[in-house]
Formats: structure tokens, sequence, C-alpha cells
């Protein structure tokens, strides 16, 4: 279910000069950012946590997501060069597998590695912080991916309305909203950083049960459906 050529591909599609260089910026900004804060503020654990889940797991991660999960698949829909790819003598759940295992490794990378680095610079891991949040943004990240690559697969405007999801469904709505937040990655991903850390500074709406229920629902769902789609695709172009 794994093919080495479209992974290598789709990564260097992934780590192109001018893709690498929009994934490493939010990432830097959340060490320069956190080294500014520790510097003013000395090591506190409440201001970590609020960097850590205000900026990186609310802002970073989907963001990161959005790119690498609409970047593995939807340029090549919308340039046509994917039928070269469906002429091959693959099956497409193994392509949006193999392409899923892809953005899922550059989500993590340009997210849970920098999350942990600025955990420690905050705070050195006080609590479990810089842990819970690693952890958080690890277990996002493949929701993350799955389901961008599913609006990869299945939209042209991916990126716009993968956005719109992270930065104003999950991030205003999910802070105005109580029961938006039900609905939110980054709220079931706050479970699991809530039961990695303890105490009441990392906190979640939803329940730990319900979060991981949730969690493998999405990523499974998203990735079947994908795969649909591009059966579909391959049948269209064929007819």
């Amino acid at each position: 279910m794994y093919d080495p050529t479209v992974a290598r591909l789709t990564y260097r599609a992934l780590l192109g000069r001018r893709r690498a260089l929009i994934l490493g910026a939010l990432p830097l900004l959340l060490i320069v950012l956190s080294v500014a804060v520790r510097a003013l503020t000395g090591s506190d654990d409440q201001t970590a946590a609020d960097v850590l889940g205000g900026f990186a797991l609310a802002t970073m991660v989907p963001i990161i997501g959005v790119i690498a999960g609409t970047g593995a698949i939807g340029p090549e829909i919308d340039d046509g060069s994917v039928v070269y790819l469906l002429s091959k003598p693959l099956k497409r759940p193994t392509i949006i597998l193999t392409k899923l295992i892809v953005a899922i490794a550059v989500t993590m990378v340009f997210s849970a590695v920098p999350t942990l680095i600025a955990g420690l610079i905050l705070n050195g891991n006080g609590q479990q912080i810089a842990v819970a949040y690693t952890v958080a943004a690890l277990v996002s990240s493949i929701a993350y991916s799955a389901l961008f690559l599913l609006l990869g697969t299945v939209s042209r405007h991916a990126v716009v309305f993968g956005l719109v999801y992270a930065l104003v469904w999950e991030a205003l709505f999910g802070s105005l909203v109580p029961g938006a937040r039900t609905l939110s990655v980054q709220q079931w991903s706050l479970a699991v950083a809530h039961k990695m850390a303890g105490g009441d500074l990392v906190t979640s709406e939803v329940g730990l049960p319900t979060a991981t229920v949730l969690l493998v629902a999405v990523t499974v769902l998203a990735t079947w459906y994908a795969g649909q789609k591009l059966r579909s695709l391959t049948l269209a172009g064929e007819e």
C-alpha cells in the first residue's frame, strides 16, 4: 500500500524551494517568538501553554497541514499531470495512502519538531507542556493531512477551503461558539495533550474517548473517500 516512486515525486513536489520556504516560515516565527517571550518573561508555565496552544497548535499546525495535504495531490489534478500517474499499474488506494504518508511526515516535521523546540525554550518542558503539545501536534498532523488531502482531491480551491476551516471555523467560531469546538481537530488533539500534561494548563472541550474516536474516524473516512474520488476521476478520464 506504499509506492516509493509516488512518495519520491510527492516529496519533491512538497519540498521544492518555494513551498519549503513557505513551510519553514511559521516554524521559524514560532521559535523566534518563543525566544523573545522567554527573554522578556522568563520561564512561565502558563505563558508557555498560551504560546503553544494559541500559535503553534491553533495556527501553525493547521496551516502547514493545508500546505502539505493539498499540495500532495492538488497541483497534479489542477495541471492534469495526475493522468500520467493514474495510467501506471497502481491501485488508487495505494496512491492516496502513499501521498497521505508523505503529507503526514512533512506536516509532523514542520510542526511537531518546532513545537517541541519552542516548548523547551519557553519553560524547559515544565509540567510536560512541551511534550503534551508536541504529541497534540503529531496527532493533529495525521487528521489534518487526511482531511486536506481529501480537499485537494475533490476541489480545485482546496487551499482556500482549508484555510477557511483552519482559520475561520477552528480559530474564530471555535473560540466563540461552544458547539463548534466539538467538531474541531484542534480540540480533539488538545484532549490528548490534556491527558499527557494533566492539571489545568491544557484543557479541551472534548473528552479523550470521544476525541480518539473522532480523530480515527475523520482520518479513515477522509482517506477512503479520497481514494473513491480518485477512482472516479480515473473512470472519467477513461471514458
